[in-house]
């Protein structure tokens, strides 16, 4: 006669068969679904410090008025034709769904344009977009979001799939606009990625920092290592 399994002795077996293999959690910790991690980082004078958290110009900080990281949120930002979202371990998904997408901060930021008059924007392109636009727009309380005051990238415009890039703006030299920004209070900053949909971005971090001057700005990184290897 054949001996019935005890439950004790199911329960044994059952925990022998497991040896060696990692419990569900932790096989979900070993693989998590692909997060948007940073590749293919450009070059430039103006970079991302992760171990102390700012942004900085040749190794030297730059102080900010704002500063965005979008840890696990979005910070209070929207996107007016896409949607948005938090990126996974950190960052901001934005989808341009429609034409003419328009990333804003949210309003009240009473930020001194003089004091603060630099833009930084750290973003990685995931899905390639059919028109680059980079224009930055702003409001104050003089004025809303118009094409007679806005900014175009100094460095870091139009990145590849893949590429990761900071876009600065100095504010202090508009595209249009003259000295609007260093003579006002900054209510809201506005940018948009691509003139058409279908392009995609991870939003890494924003701020607002004092300016070191467009000559500081346009020095090149690798001009500025070879000077100093003599």
């Amino acid at each position: 006669m054949k001996s019935i399994p005890t439950l004790a002795g199911v329960a044994a077996a059952l925990l022998l068969s497991a040896c060696g293999q990692p419990a569900p959690w932790a096989r979900a910790a070993a693989a998590p679904q692909p997060s948007q991690a940073v590749r293919n980082e450009r070059v430039q004078a103006v970079a991302w410090n992760e171990g102390a958290g700012r942004f900085e110009l040749r190794g030297a900080p730059l102080r900010a008025g704002r500063l965005w990281t979008f840890e696990g949120a979005t910070d209070g930002f929207v996107l007016a034709g896409g949607e948005v979202l938090p990126s996974t371990p950190a960052g901001l998904e934005v989808r341009n769904l429609g034409p003419d997408a328009a990333l804003r901060s949210p309003k009240g930021l009473a930020l001194d344009g003089e004091r603060y008059s630099l833009v930084l924007v750290r973003l990685t392109r995931t899905r390639a977009g059919a028109e680059w636009d980079g224009n930055l727009f702003y409001s104050t309380e003089a004025h809303g979001e118009t094409g007679g005051f806005r900014a175009k990238p100094a460095a870091g415009g139009d990145p590849a799939p893949g590429e990761t890039v900071v876009l600065v703006y100095d504010m202090a030299n508009l595209k249009a606009g003259g000295d609007d920004w260093i003579a006002s209070l900054i209510d809201q900053i506005r940018l948009d990625t691509d003139d058409a949909s279908g392009g995609a971005f991870v939003v890494h971090q924003v701020a607002v920092t004092e300016n070191p001057g467009a000559a500081a700005l346009a020095q090149s990184p690798l001009r500025t290592a070879r000077i100093a290897d003599h």
